[in-house]
């Protein structure tokens, strides 16, 4: 299975509009973040999970043939509003799946009426096919069960996915036992690391290296990244050597369960 992580940036990304901070100005590719977004591959399947402001850059930089489905976290601005990029896959494909908890459908309803319409469509607009993600209820995608996580975002609830051993959890505050148990013993961990200080719907540096120790993953990635955690290759140099930083357009491979 392939992970390639299609941005690793927080809502503004990296550089900010109009920032003269020293990481919006480096240099370093890896310090230069799209909205943050990861592609699942195995067996010719491929799923992103979330669909954010930077879907078409994303695609055309890490170039598919194919969308098998969209996989939300959560209905936040640079979680979903890529949804119109969809439309060279419905062309060729029809219907895209997406999964989302019934919250998410409804808000993704309200602000992409058009792609949701019943009557009257309008011919260039793209069509999904909703399925309900709920806790507890594992997705089966092709040959492949996906456990949802919950975990929150302050008190917004939002949903992180273990793909075998694999696990994607961002935009997260707070994961209770009973879901980190549903994490134990995956041998890939993704979640968001925002910056050092705190911060009131985000882990921070230091909460994101606890969460990681407390699962035991063989390999953490952290993404979600604002620019105030500081410069990719400082930031990563003082990480346990097992814990990294992901960055835009890095692959990496898990073995299939």
């Amino acid at each position: 299975m392939t992970i390639t992580f299609l941005g690793t940036g927080t809502s503004q990304g990296i550089p900010v509009i109009g920032s003269k901070h020293p990481v919006c100005l480096s240099d370093d590719p890896r310090d230069k973040r799209l909205r943050v977004s990861v592609l699942i591959s195995w067996n010719s399947h491929n799923y992103v999970i979330d669909c954010g402001p930077d879907f078409r850059q994303q695609m055309l930089t890490n170039p598919i043939d194919h969308l098998d489905g969209i996989l939300f976290t959560h209905e936040h601005a640079d979680h979903t509003v890529g949804m119109d990029d969809i439309r060279p896959f419905f062309f060729r494909q029809g219907d895209i799946p997406i999964y989302a908890h019934d919250r998410v459908a409804a808000s993704l309803k309200r602000r992409f009426d058009y792609i949701f319409a019943d009557e009257n469509r309008y011919p260039g607009a793209p069509a999904v096919k909703v399925v309900q993600v709920e806790k507890d209820i594992p997705i089966v995608l092709h040959d492949l069960e996906v456990m949802p996580i919950e975990a929150y975002h302050n008190r917004l609830q939002v949903f992180g996915y273990r793909f075998g051993d694999f696990v994607y959890l961002t935009d997260v505050k707070r994961v209770e036992e009973e879901e980190i148990q549903k994490i134990k013993g995956a041998k890939v961990l993704v979640v968001n690391a925002l910056r050092e200080e705190a911060h009131h719907s985000h882990f921070n540096l230091e909460e994101a290296l606890e969460f990681s120790e407390r699962v035991g993953a063989d390999r953490t990635y952290f993404t979600h990244i604002s620019h105030l955690l500081g410069f990719h290759a400082e930031v990563e140099n003082k990480l346990p050597k097992n814990v990294f930083l992901a960055y835009d357009n890095l692959s990496i491979e898990v073995p299939l369960p």
